[in-house]
């Protein structure tokens, strides 16, 4: 049998990935809505229009971190300029931002999408917090 050959070409390095920004968008809104969603593991930021239709999605985890590093601020100022650079594009003026979840990447993931130049009118929390909790369990019998 022995052994294989292994044939190295020159020209095919990939290069690291980097976030796809159309230059040219089909639709252009001035306004519309932010949605922050940081939690422990991840962050996810999507922006809509004013009725609530999405038009740019992205998380830590699509821009290519992986595992515990999701979860960082860095991490989430990465995902908020990869879609403040897609708003830019659709002519974007004005948000306003609506933050849920407990996770480190609120604020980070704000400030990088401020980064493209986009002004920010108001900043909600719609995190839920429980009133009472669950039912606590029975104690156990022996």
């Amino acid at each position: 049998m022995g052994k294989k050959r292994i044939v190295k070409t020159e020209g095919t390095v990939d290069e690291t990935k980097s976030p796809i920004v159309s230059s040219v968008s089909k639709k252009k809104v001035e306004v519309g809505r932010l949605y922050v969603e940081s939690t422990y593991n991840n962050t996810k930021i999507i922006l809509t229009d004013a009725k609530g239709n999405v038009l740019a999605t992205s998380s830590s985890g699509s821009i290519g971190f992986k595992g515990a590093k999701k979860g960082t601020p860095f991490a989430a100022a990465k995902v908020g300029e990869v879609v403040g650079g897609k708003a830019s594009t659709m002519g974007m003026k004005e948000v306003a931002v609506i933050v849920k979840g407990v996770g480190s990447g609120r604020e980070s993931g704000i400030r990088g999408f401020i980064s493209k130049g986009i002004n920010i009118t108001s900043i909600k929390d719609v995190t839920p917090v429980p009133h009472n909790g669950p039912k606590p369990k029975k104690p156990r019998r022996v």
